[in-house]
This record gives structure tokens, C-alpha cells and sequence, in this order.
């Protein structure tokens, strides 16, 4: 029997969550509602971490120093997303990319907006790797990652 020759079943299976924030993520959401992100240093190698975390991941040591960051910086990398996919975090098109943020030690995930999607080489003309990017934050901030809106392209 050939694989086409197999039943399919098919269904949609959903999993709904919650997330215990714990201090140290509720307090970084928190500073969102005041369009401020803030991340923490590592008392041993001196990184400032963002998002902010209880330990640092490299030396194993607590952190306990907030550090308020700049909510510009500039690209990393990033990935144009043209195609839906299932449990996709927003609808497409849209850019997921890695920024760092003035101020931070180390890549912060997020959307880039603020471009014309309908054409790849207009993207590929204006969204580039060292760019400097700004935050767009929503009017209503809730405190969770979503309050920005995306990273928008400086000048």
C-alpha cells in the first residue's frame, strides 16, 4: 500500500496557557504600560540582559540590577513572512527580526513595521541589517510584549 493510500485525520487541537510571570517578568511587562524597557545586569559579566532575566544564562549568577534601555536600536537580521503557517503569532506579511537595542547586551526579538509589504525588493531596498529602528508603541498598553507594535526604520 502506498502512502497516498493511507487515511488522513484531520482535526485542530488548541491549547490554551498561563503564564506565571514571577517577579522578575512581571516587573519588565510592567515598565511597558510607561513605554520603558528596562533590562538587568549580570553582576559578573556585566551584560544587561533584555528581556530581563533572574540569572544570567552565560555565568549562573542573579542578576539584581534593573538598567532602563533605549526602546531604539538597530538591526541584527530579519525575515520577511509572506505565508501563513499554523499557530502563527500575527497574520502575514510581516518581518521578524532580532534587534539590538541601545543599551543591551543582547538580541531582542520583535517585529519591523513601518515599510511597504506588497513588494519583496522594495522591503529588500529599505529594510536592512545595521538600520537604525524605534519602537512603535500601541496607545493602550496591557504590559505584555504587544504593547510594542513593531520596530519602525529611523529616517
Amino acid at each position: 500500500m502506498s502512502q497516498t493510500e493511507y487515511p488522513v485525520m484531520e482535526g485542530v487541537i488548541s491549547l490554551p496557557y498561563r503564564w506565571a510571570l514571577g517577579p522578575v517578568n512581571a516587573r519588565f511587562f510592567e515598565e511597558f504600560k510607561q513605554k520603558r524597557i528596562f533590562g538587568t545586569r549580570c553582576p559578573k559579566c556585566s551584560r544587561v540582559l533584555v528581556p530581563a532575566r533572574k540569572f544570567c544564562p552565560r555565568c549562573f549568577v542573579d542578576t539584581g540590577e534593573w538598567v532602563q534601555v533605549k526602546d531604539e536600536g538597530t538591526l541584527r537580521t530579519w525575515a520577511f513572512i509572506s505565508y501563513s503557517y499554523v499557530a502563527q503569532p500575527k497574520e502575514p506579511p510581516y518581518i521578524t527580526a532580532v534587534i539590538d537595542l541601545d543599551g543591551a547586551d543582547v538580541g531582542f526579538s520583535h517585529y519591523v513595521g513601518g515599510v511597504d509589504f506588497s513588494d519583496l525588493e522594495k522591503i529588500k531596498a529599505r529594510v536592512k541589517i545595521g538600520m537604525p529602528v524605534r519602537a512603535v508603541w500601541k496607545e493602550k498598553r496591557e504590559g505584555k510584549i504587544t504593547d510594542i507594535e513593531y520596530f519602525a526604520p529611523v529616517g
